[in-house]
């Protein structure tokens, strides 16, 4: 099976080659890491199917628009690769669940352990030192400012679909990294399915609590 997690991560690295680096290659393989340390705190579960579908999660990513969901369309992707790799059919449908699912602005929610610990470990890699060091390179790639300083629950019902706080970004350029934080962010530990990625989670916010903090104080001359 390693030749053919070798042949389907060149796939991947040829599909997302010009992805941005905050969405990039890189962010799949620590998904993919994040994946097999979760998977050690459960039982049952299906190396071969989490393994694919942390590979193949992101696949869609450069295509994701307001139009497009890239869960949606990837699941449909990586359908057609692994029926061309000779995949087994009833593991082709469980990793198109664990895809589908991954997302946290979606409705779509991951009902096996595969998916479950798919999602807790593509949300993990928004959150600490690289979350943060993501947020700021999509807020230069959609002209964000460094920091919004506004009512929240304004801004949600502003620019975010829906005005709740999981809705789909309306425009981007008016979103902010301390924005993502206090919409997305600080919410994610209790929205995740396993014990050791809320551990891991509940860290790795307040680390990012304490950033944005000293960010704002920064920002207002007070340090």
């Amino acid at each position: 099976m390693e030749n053919f997690y070798d042949k389907l991560r060149r796939i991947v690295e040829e599909e997302m080659e010009g992805t941005s680096p905050a969405h990039d290659i890189n962010h799949v393989l620590r998904v993919y890491n994040l994946c097999l340390k979760l998977a050690k705190h459960e039982r049952n579960v299906d190396l071969d199917v989490l393994k694919t579908a942390a590979l193949l999660h992101d696949i869609a990513r450069s295509k994701e628009s307001l139009e497009v969901d890239h869960a949606v369309l990837g699941a449909e992707v990586s359908e057609k690769i692994l029926k061309e790799l000779g995949y087994p059919q009833e593991k082709i449908e469980k990793v198109k669940h664990c895809i589908l699912t991954h997302r946290f602005r979606s409705e779509n929610r991951p009902k096996t352990i595969e998916a479950k610990i798919l999602s807790d470990a593509d949300k993990l890699d928004v959150l600490g030192a690289v979350g943060i060091a993501r947020s700021f390179i999509l807020a230069g790639e959609y002209g964000q400012k460094l920091f919004v300083d506004m009512p929240i629950e304004e801004y949600v019902k502003q620019n975010l679909e829906g005005g709740k706080y999981d809705g789909k970004i309306i425009d981007p350029s008016k979103h902010s990294p301390n924005l993502e934080f206090e919409t997305k962010f600080k919410h994610i530990p209790r929205r995740l399915y396993t014990e050791k990625a809320r551990e891991i989670a509940r860290e790795r916010v307040e680390f990012m609590r304490q950033f944005f903090e000293r960010l704002k104080r920064e920002i207002e001359g007070e340090l």
